[in-house]
């Protein structure tokens, strides 16, 4: 009979203990916005000294960059398991997409806005952390090329009409749909561009 393999405890205690931090942080955020995130509130949230939190994060950029890796991640996944499942008429799978990239981001509205805004001056992701965004791209990429739709530039300016409306829908409507509505116009105004066939996704609407 193998011997099971020794754990580290002290390294599972570090890890939980920086998922702690990283979870106070984004309660903090959703509370009263990334800017409140300090290391004296997030220390007093989970009852530690501030200077012992420098044994686990060594500024407060870095806890930034363990959320916006963590974020980015828990797209990816999603993003991932959504693609598996997309509609197969073109204009249906954009739509998906981007239905998909809306309700995430509305979902936790800070958490959008450290992924896709530079909502914290000063602060700039890491490799690691900036990887599973870049992985998003590529994925999202890959099925463009599925679709029919293989210019980078198209799937750069796919982006920007989503984000865009997000910035509408946060900026004046915080909470409502406005611009969620517009969705199937938008997605039928690009596939138009790229002569994408298939009915009018605002026909069915």
């Amino acid at each position: 009979m193998s011997a099971a393999p020794n754990r580290d405890r002290q390294a599972e205690r570090r890890e939980a203990t920086r998922r702690e931090i990283v979870d106070a942080a984004w309660e903090i955020a959703r509370r009263d916005g990334l800017a409140a995130v300090t290391l004296r509130e997030v220390a007093a949230m989970i009852g530690m000294r501030s200077p012992s939190l420098y044994s686990h994060f060594d500024s407060k950029n870095a806890i930034y960059d363990a959320m916006f890796g963590q974020a980015w991640t828990t797209y990816r996944a999603e993003a991932e398991q959504n693609a598996e499942q997309l509609p197969e008429a073109p204009r249906e799978a954009l739509l998906a997409i981007a239905s998909h990239f809306f309700d995430f981001a509305v979902a936790d509205v800070p958490r959008y806005q450290l992924m896709n805004q530079h909502a914290v001056p000063g602060f700039v992701p890491s490799e690691a952390s900036y990887a599973p965004s870049v992985e998003v791209v590529d994925q999202l990429r890959r099925t463009f090329q599925a679709l029919g739709i293989t210019d980078d530039a198209d799937v750069d300016l796919f982006l920007a009409l989503c984000g865009g409306l997000l910035d509408r829908q946060f900026a004046n409507e915080p909470g409502g749909d406005r611009w969620l509505r517009q969705l199937p116009r938008v997605i039928d105004m690009f596939a138009d561009e790229l002569d994408l066939p298939g009915p009018s996704l605002r026909s069915r609407r």
